[in-house]
């Protein structure tokens, strides 16, 4: 059921299943980089994926709107996270991505969503995957607005480490790029 949730949300919004695929990678790297175990990594890896499924109950008229949304679409969007909770919620193999998939959008300072759960009260999970889930955001062009430049999109992670981001996390993943471990050696590029 989990494959054809991701299968029907790469069909609907190609744009956040490709968004998905990088976060994952993302994902993977830092957690390696802040040498987490190789159990918690594979569990990494098959939550991040599921991160946005919650989207396919999102009106594509919203997901795919030219410029800022209005603050009933922005209420919409923000249902997402506890969507896809439900989604993948049923399933015993998926118990392992609820933190991830509902705690993405939980912010360090606790003005996040969907509960408003702050510092170490969120996932270690969900706060890795919000800063590299924010960084792709911003890098990547979406229907309302053009990617920013890499460095704009680092000075953001710098500027809101410790009130969107857990600091350790937001500054190793400052470090991690820093250091190149986002870099794709180049025989993989091909």
């Amino acid at each position: 059921m989990v494959d054809d949730l991701a299968q029907v949300l790469a069909a609907r919004d190609p744009v956040t299943a490709a968004h998905s695929t990088r976060v994952t990678f993302l994902a993977t790297r830092l957690a390696q980089w802040l040498g987490w175990s190789e159990r918690r990594i594979a569990e990494l890896r098959a939550a991040v994926p599921l991160h946005d499924v919650g989207k396919i109950t999102i009106s594509a008229k919203i997901l795919h709107k030219r410029g800022p949304l209005d603050e009933r679409e922005l209420a919409e969007i923000r249902t997402h996270p506890e969507a896809g909770a439900t989604l993948i919620g049923t399933e015993n193999s998926t118990e392992g991505a609820l933190p991830y998939v509902l705690h993405h959008h939980e912010r360090w300072d606790g003005g996040g969503y969907p509960s408003g759960r702050a510092g170490t009260s969120i996932p270690p999970g969900a706060r890795l995957l919000a800063v590299v889930d924010a960084y792709d955001a911003m890098i990547s062009t979406r229907p309302y607005r053009r990617a920013l430049p890499r460095r704009h999109a680092l000075a953001e992670i710098e500027r809101c480490a410790g009130t969107q981001f857990d600091p350790d996390i937001a500054w190793a993943f400052l470090r991690a790029c820093e250091a190149g471990a986002f870099d794709v050696p180049e025989a993989a590029a091909r």
